[in-house]
């Protein structure tokens, strides 16, 4: 382990600094890596994991002020001293007004118990007050508390938040948690295909390379067949043609290489400077794609279901909102307590009184200019244009489902023909190349087998990876991992 450490040191030593960075990079052990190990670490520590994880986290908080609308609120409120010394409009005992000199201090404490009742959108309270006032012009100071108080506020016809609240925010926070589990499926997906992008390009260079050394060494070859007379000048061009376009075909084949890598490094959330040398997969699932079975997967855990409804509910909630601000407005407001004054605080205490208060008031429009009207049929308008909407996309929602399915199971017999087609190209690739070397075809039959054995190789990748993005886009449509016959639970809240 410790010359493995040291050898890129040793190298530089020996050749006096002579490699590049790239070559010193070459001679760092690979770290090797299946698609579901990328992927496993996408889902960990890829930036997209963290940006999917900071949304959970503010509809979890989301949710939570949601539901604290519905508990008990203990809120204390009060006055700082307020001095004022102006003069001030102050009613006389006959009702006339008088301007008159203040000089006085004024400060409160209340505290405060609030219920708010979400079947009718009204609130019940009750509290305690203390005031004092302090009249610098009189020299005196008095109290005012209010030891008990008990009520409640009754909006009556008016739109009730908190009632369509309760259906609505529960629908968002499931949607949520659904849309969380749909996004560590689809950094899957973009993960596979950053994953077959590097593969793509470790195997063109494969391919490059080996190709550049088989021209180099059959431009050699016939190198002596012309200079024993053997080739005419014309095919000794082509072959060294054919290595010129190898080596070029090499250079374009390293700088692909380094930015795919860099690109998954960068998705994957890789900082380390070690090379990564991917593993073909090449064990296939062999389970059956029952569509009935994803399609119902699909209704019981996708978040698209469930933002349907919420999406009519939105829809309703909005008619009734527009409804309950053009029409009669009408507000209760009942109290009773108890209420006292004195100069000192225990008297302030000692001998209360009851007060009582009720309270109905209204609003009625007369003449808005159609006003009303237009809010009541632009939100009736919109909710039906939702239900459309709603019904068309749960039409597509179906239709999507289905036609991944048979694209599936379609693409697992394509990989199976392209995976045979791979193996026979390489097979004539290598026959053509012996009868080249023994002068029993020509440079053009080689350059067609070589070009169909690329092509062929390139092929099988590329169904490989429309195979697994395939596979991967039909879980998170689903939430459903068919290999395992299993939902993709969403992990437990806090």
């Amino acid at each position: 382990m410790v010359l493995r450490l040291l050898l890129p040191v040793l190298v530089v030593l020996l050749f006096g600094g002579a490699l590049t960075a790239q070559e010193l990079d070459s001679l760092q052990p690979a770290n090797v890596l299946a698609l579901e190990e990328v992927i496993d670490l996408a889902k960990q520590q890829s930036p997209a994991y963290y940006q999917i994880t900071n949304f959970r986290e503010s509809r979890y908080w989301a949710w939570r002020a949601y539901q604290a609308n519905y508990r008990p609120q203990l809120v204390l409120s009060g006055n700082l001293p307020d001095y004022r010394r102006a003069f001030s409009q102050v009613e006389q005992n006959d009702g006339s007004i008088l301007p008159q000199f203040v000089n006085l201090s004024n400060s409160s404490l209340r505290l405060s118990l609030n219920q708010n009742i979400g079947l009718t959108g009204g609130q019940i309270f009750a509290s305690t007050e203390l005031q004092r006032v302090d009249n610098f012009v009189r020299d005196t100071r008095f109290y005012n508390s209010s030891p008990a108080v008990i009520g409640f506020n009754q909006p009556l016809f008016n739109y009730n938040e908190l009632y369509w609240d309760k259906r609505i925010e529960p629908l968002r926070y499931e949607e949520s948690k659904k849309q969380y589990a749909e996004e560590l499926e689809n950094i899957a997906v973009v993960t596979t295909g950053l994953f077959f992008d590097l593969l793509l390009a470790q195997i063109s260079l494969e391919i490059a390379l080996k190709n550049q050394a088989n021209n180099d060494t059959i431009y050699k070859i016939g190198q002596g067949r012309y200079n024993l007379g053997r080739i005419a000048e014309n095919e000794l061009l082509q072959l060294e043609l054919a290595l010129m376009k190898s080596n070029q075909d090499a250079s374009q084949a390293r700088l692909d290489l380094e930015t795919s890598t860099l690109r998954l490094k960068t998705n994957v959330g890789l900082v380390d400077r070690q090379r990564v040398q991917l593993v073909p997969p090449v064990s296939i699932p062999t389970f059956l794609m029952d569509e009935t079975l994803a399609l119902s997967e699909a209704r019981k855990n996708r978040r698209d279901v469930i933002a349907y409804q919420r999406q009519v509910l939105e829809g309703e909630r909005d008619v009734a909102q527009a409804r309950g601000q053009s029409s009669l407005n009408a507000n209760l407001f009942a109290q009773y307590g108890l209420s006292s004054q004195a100069t000192t605080i225990p008297d302030v205490y000692a001998r209360p009184d009851n007060q009582q208060i009720i309270q109905l008031g209204f609003t009625i429009p007369i003449v808005d200019w159609g006003r009303a009207k237009s809010l009541r049929k632009t939100a009736q308008s919109s909710y039906e244009r939702t239900k459309n909407v709603v019904a068309q996309l749960e039409v597509n929602f179906e239709q999507e489902i289905y036609t991944q399915v048979k694209q599936f199971d379609m693409l697992r017999e394509q990989l199976k023909i392209t995976a045979k087609s791979d193996e026979i190209a390489q097979k004539r690739y290598d026959i053509s190349k012996n009868r080249y070397l023994i002068g029993k075809i020509g440079i053009t039959d080689l350059n067609i087998a070589l070009t169909d054995k690329d092509q062929a190789k390139r092929s099988y990748v590329q169904s490989l990876r429309q195979f697994w993005t395939s596979y991967y886009t039909l879980r998170r449509l689903t939430l459903y991992d068919f290999a395992a016959n299993t939902p993709l639970l969403v992990p437990n809240e806090r």
